[in-house]
């Protein structure tokens, strides 16, 4: 079976985060969660990340940006990973944890 084009893109999340020794995983949408939650919940280096992930362009639901910037405001990051910038996405993560050491020295 063919991979929809959101496959795509959370199979490139996933070999980024192999390749970063990220500890993440998807959580099941299985109706009994709150809704909106970002499909890859990992943790890079003791930083909280949650990732949505989208085909082409599209942006995410009112909800699912709730969550992402929820996660922003404890200090998380929170990501919409898209076509258009799935390849910044490694860089994206490395400078979430920098900005995560340097809040920790404080």
């Amino acid at each position: 079976m063919a991979k929809t084009p959101e496959g795509e893109i959370k199979d490139q999340v996933r070999k980024i985060l192999d390749e970063m020794n990220a500890y993440y995983f998807f959580p099941a949408a299985n109706g009994y969660g709150r809704t909106g939650i970002p499909d890859v919940i990992a943790c890079i280096g003791g930083h909280f990340v949650g990732i949505e992930c989208k085909a082409g362009s599209k942006q995410p639901t009112a909800l699912q940006q709730r969550e992402l910037d929820n996660i922003e405001k404890a200090e998380g990051t929170g990501i919409l990973i898209n076509a258009d910038n799935i390849d910044n996405l490694k860089n994206i993560l490395e400078n979430a944890y920098e900005r995560c050491k340097l809040r920790n020295r404080l």
